[in-house]
């Protein structure tokens, strides 16, 4: 029974030094952030007030402006950009849409950009789970549509992804700095 009961101190002793041990990782510096279609459905959900099925959730993590020039300086013209910081933004579609008239399958897709002056090419892709646009493989695009870029008078300073509804679905408004991009996604 002393045996036992030693070694079964032993071993809660190496578990709870094992659990001291666990170094956190840094707190990220971009925070991630959640959109839905429609708005705010989880809680609707549990508040049983949701009207409309769960059309689309988008991940992303949100740059800060801090101060910087943001398009031409840290987002060069005709790059790629993950759209979003760290890990590549990602969209999930819970049913069938279109996108520039293009079908698009429900399922997960990565959202990548090529700013420019005066529009933004946002590109579906199927590769998922991946940082920034390092691995981005243009044969894997699903979708690819122009979007015009709309000065505003106001600035944003964390990079917003939202969607709004519109008369054929939602519009993903997509806004940092003075730009902002409507893309029209209908289902």
């Amino acid at each position: 029974m002393k045996k036992v009961f030693v070694t079964l101190v032993t071993c809660i002793l190496y578990i709870s030094l094992a659990i001291g041990q666990t170094k956190l990782p840094a707190i990220d510096k971009s925070s991630m952030d959640m959109s839905y279609y429609p708005s705010g459905y989880p809680v609707l959900k549990i508040q049983d007030k949701a009207t409309e099925p769960l059309v689309a959730r988008l991940i992303y993590s949100r740059p800060i402006k801090n101060g910087r020039v943001i398009f031409g300086d840290l987002l060069e013209y005709g790059k790629i950009w993950r759209l979003g910081a760290n890990e590549a933004t990602e969209i999930e579609f819970y049913q069938h849409v279109k996108i520039n008239g293009s079908k698009v399958k429900k399922g997960r897709y990565t959202l990548y950009c090529i700013p420019s002056e005066s529009k933004w090419t946002i590109i579906l892709n199927k590769e998922t789970d991946t940082w920034g646009s390092f691995k981005y493989d243009e044969k894997k695009d699903v979708v690819r549509v122009d979007l015009p870029v709309i000065k505003q008078s106001e600035i944003a300073e964390a990079f917003t992804m939202v969607f709004e509804k519109a008369a054929t679905g939602a519009n993903l408004i997509m806004a940092w700095d003075t730009v902002k991009i409507s893309m029209p996604i209908v289902f």
